[in-house]
Formats: C-alpha cells, sequence, structure tokens
C-alpha cells in the first residue's frame, strides 16, 4: 500500500494591531492534487483578490479550521499569548492532529505535533499563505458586522487599526465593550477622558 501523503498544516493569524475585536488565526492542509494559483501573503493581495481566494481554499484544502481569541482574553493573557491560543484552537480544530504544523513569524504555539515556525513564511509556504487569507478574510468580516452595528467608529475602512481618525471617534464616542483596553492608545483615552463633549 502506498504511505499516506504527510498532513502539514499551514498556520497564521491577523488581527494583532489594531485596538479592536478578536484576534484571528487558521489553519489550513492543502491538497497537491488540488492547488491554487495566487497564494501569498495576504497582506500583498487586495481585499477583492482575498474574497475571492478564500471560498477557493475552503473548497480544495483537505482540511481547514479558523478560530479567535476574544477581547477578554487578548486583555487577560496579553496580545502574543492570545494569539498562540488562537492558532492553538485553529490546529485543533482541523479534526485530526497535523503531521507538523508550520507557522508564520518567529513563535510557535504549543501543540501536540512538531512545529516550526518560518518569518515571513506566509510568502514563502503555500499552506501559510492560504491561512493568512482564510484568518484575514474572517476578520475583516468580524469588522464589517461591527461596523454595521456602530457605524461611528468606521471600523469597514480601518478595520480597527490605530488611526487618526479610528482614535478620534474613539475619543468622541467612547470606549464600546469591543475594544481592547489593555492597548495603550485605549487605556490612554480611559485614563484622560476628554473634559467635553461634542
Amino acid at each position: 500500500m502506498p504511505l499516506e501523503p504527510r498532513w502539514v498544516c499551514g498556520v497564521d493569524e491577523a488581527g494583532r494591531g489594531p485596538l479592536c475585536g478578536p484576534v484571528v488565526a487558521a489553519a489550513v492542509v492543502l491538497d497537491p492534487a488540488r492547488p491554487i494559483a495566487g497564494l501569498t501573503d495576504s497582506k500583498k493581495l487586495s481585499e477583492k483578490k482575498r474574497e475571492q481566494l478564500a471560498p477557493l481554499i475552503r473548497e480544495r484544502a483537505l482540511a481547514w479550521a479558523v478560530a479567535e481569541a476574544t477581547v477578554e482574553e487578548i486583555d487577560r493573557l496579553n496580545i502574543l499569548h492570545a494569539t498562540m491560543l488562537a492558532m492553538t484552537r485553529a490546529v485543533e480544530g482541523l479534526g485530526r492532529m497535523p503531521d507538523e504544523a508550520l507557522i508564520d513569524g518567529n513563535r510557535c504555539p504549543p501543540l501536540a505535533c512538531p512545529v516550526r515556525a518560518i518569518v515571513k513564511g506566509d510568502a514563502l509556504e503555500p499552506a501559510i499563505s492560504a491561512a493568512s487569507i482564510l484568518a484575514k478574510t474572517a476578520r475583516d468580516a468580524t469588522m464589517r458586522d461591527l461596523d454595521a452595528r456602530y457605524p461611528h467608529y468606521a471600523l469597514a475602512q480601518h478595520k480597527g487599526y490605530p488611526t487618526a481618525a479610528h482614535l478620534a471617534a474613539i475619543r468622541r464616542f467612547g470606549v464600546a465593550d469591543f475594544y481592547r483596553r489593555s492597548f495603550a492608545p485605549v487605556r490612554a483615552i480611559l485614563e484622560n477622558p476628554p473634559l467635553f463633549e461634542d
């Protein structure tokens, strides 16, 4: 009998830098028999291209999973440990433990399989590229959902990153419960609230 091909998953995250919302991780095991053209670091792709590739990845991959760590977990654990937690949840969500996990970056989550960190892996390893696309599109969808409920923060535009307009909106409308209170710009607004209302 031929040996079953090794199950290698790529793992990446989205949303470490924003001031609000969860940090999202994805794990993907690609199928060598069903290649996907155009995979690369999600940050190098247009939003339209990411949204085109994401359903292809979900359709053609041998396995995929998306998981997150909540704002409360980010504030309790810190963003690095919350990211590792989200990555662990994504790999465990695959349904079976891979033979190896390739992690974008220079830190590895604690997994019950061999792990290898690859700096700039999202541009070098197709499985990590696929994971970066799923994580980014899932987090962007979360931001659009929040934007529909809280349009005054313009979350669909900046996706929660600390732009000048975003910080001005937080100062004007306050720190909602989906903000990361442990992040310095949010903490500074909480500690020094505006003295006047617009």
